[in-house]
């Protein structure tokens, strides 16, 4: 089956939500985790694609959407837009739930309503590492090297757009995504109890 790298098109969105929650538990199925699938996706993959899809790429597996690499080669401006014209909305048609909700759905709606730029991209470290990107694969596309080609082929990306390194915040629970960042040559920039920071130049 021919396995490919493409840039993202608007007809991959439905995609990327579907991938997005398949991945949305520490790079496992989240499915089961949330009743509302598509919060994932509202928060960590649609607003890169609407608004930053030049940053964006597909990897598909004989034709068919299994992961992807999103990026935004400016964290803040990124997160400015999406404050004026993306969280609004998602905070309309989702209330703030009950204090006494501990759900899935609980706390990622509170994020969307409290905290519109996730710590790991508030850094201090993070700082010099402008641009920050999501990336995620199903199981049909793992351990054969097409993640990091999905990385060298945003790396082109935003190296050929004068952004200088980006950088990236990972659960401490996904050992197999650190692993990945590690040996795909990112460097630690901070660690705490919950998640990493890692970062990578752009420029060799």
């Amino acid at each position: 089956m021919s396995i490919a790298i493409r840039p993202y098109h608007p007809s991959d969105l439905v995609a990327l939500y579907r991938i997005c929650l398949l991945t949305g538990d520490s790079g496992q199925d989240a499915s089961q985790l949330y009743r509302d699938p598509e919060l994932l996706g509202h928060y960590y993959a649609a607003p890169y694609a609407v608004f930053e899809p030049s940053t964006c790429f597909t990897l598909t597996v004989g034709g068919v959407p299994s992961g992807y690499i999103l990026a935004a080669p400016d964290t803040p401006a990124f997160w400015e837009r999406c404050e004026r014209e993306w969280l609004p909305t998602l905070r309309e048609r989702y209330p703030l739930p009950d204090p006494t909700d501990d759900s899935r759905d609980a706390g990622m709606i509170r994020t969307i309503h409290t905290n519109h730029q996730p710590p790991s991209e508030r850094s201090n470290r993070a700082a010099g590492y402008p641009a920050h990107l999501h990336i995620d694969l199903l199981p049909i596309a793992q351990r054969q090297g097409w993640g990091r080609k999905l990385v060298q082929t945003l790396l082109a990306r935003l190296r050929s757009l004068g952004v200088p390194a980006v950088h990236l915040g990972v659960g401490t629970r996904n050992q197999g995504g650190i692993q990945f960042y590690q040996k795909a040559g990112f460097t630690l920039l901070e660690s705490h109890e919950t998640y990493h920071v890692y970062g990578i130049k752009t420029t060799e």
